[in-house]
């Protein structure tokens, strides 16, 4: 596989789409959110937030480990009434058509730990701008707004929960299906395993050691150490 292809904050300030989605695109495999879709949905989401204050965003998966936007703070948080799940299929970025990735979203019910982005209230404008660049592509998830658990206080958040609606959204995926993605689906951005496995690190450095995702990594990677060992060792080229 050529090189592996980063979301990058150049990119998203530019507007330009990466190569592997302008190729999705002009394909006609994704249907991509227009600037004024999106700008209407930040908008409207971000609307009763106070100009003055800073603004919290919570992170549960990639945006914890690289959410390419600047940051005032980062802290440890818990949201109580969601929890995070694999449930949205990706043709594109960690997986083909052929075999897709699979990417988390919030779902309802349980708790969440992650990550709670601070973003100054001078550079709200700016760096939405960047994160609704990266997070609403297509209308997988809805922005929604969470009550973050901080430990001495707790802040009003902006998420980005699964959209039950949207044509990829993959529900409850069975156990040994979803192994199967996590351990073989590649794609322009890498290994679907290194997507768990960035967020399951994440997750030890706030405290979090043990849990579903770290579980489901120690299965996805046996998964794949038992597929490369049927495999083979490959020729050097």
């Amino acid at each position: 596989m050529s090189e592996k292809f980063t979301i990058s904050r150049d990119l998203l300030a530019s507007g330009q789409l990466s190569p592997h989605l302008q190729a999705a695109q002009d394909s006609g495999q994704i249907v991509l959110w227009s600037d004024e879709q999106r700008e209407a949905n930040r908008k409207t989401t971000l609307a009763g937030h106070p100009a003055a204050e800073d603004l919290y965003v919570f992170g549960f998966g990639s945006l914890m480990w690289n959410p390419a936007c600047h940051v005032k703070e980062t802290l440890p948080a818990l949201v109580r009434g969601w929890h995070r799940r694999f449930n949205l299929w990706t043709p594109l970025g960690r997986g083909t058509p052929e075999l897709p990735g699979v990417m988390l979203g919030l779902e309802r019910g349980g708790s969440c730990r992650g990550l709670v982005l601070r973003i100054a209230a001078d550079k709200i404008d700016e760096e939405t701008n960047i994160i609704w660049r990266r997070e609403m592509l297509a209308g997988a998830y809805i922005p929604t707004w969470v009550t973050a658990d901080l430990g001495d206080r707790e802040v009003r958040s902006v998420t980005f929960v699964i959209n039950p609606e949207y044509e990829r959204y993959a529900g409850r995926i069975a156990q040994d299906v979803l192994v199967h993605h996590l351990a073989r689906a590649e794609g322009p951005m890498g290994a679907c395993i290194e997507y768990l496995e960035k967020t399951v690190a994440s997750l030890d450095t706030i405290g979090h050691r043990r849990g579903p995702m770290h579980d489901l990594l120690r299965e996805a990677r046996q998964a794949r150490r038992a597929h490369q060992e049927k495999q083979g060792p490959r020729d050097d080229v």
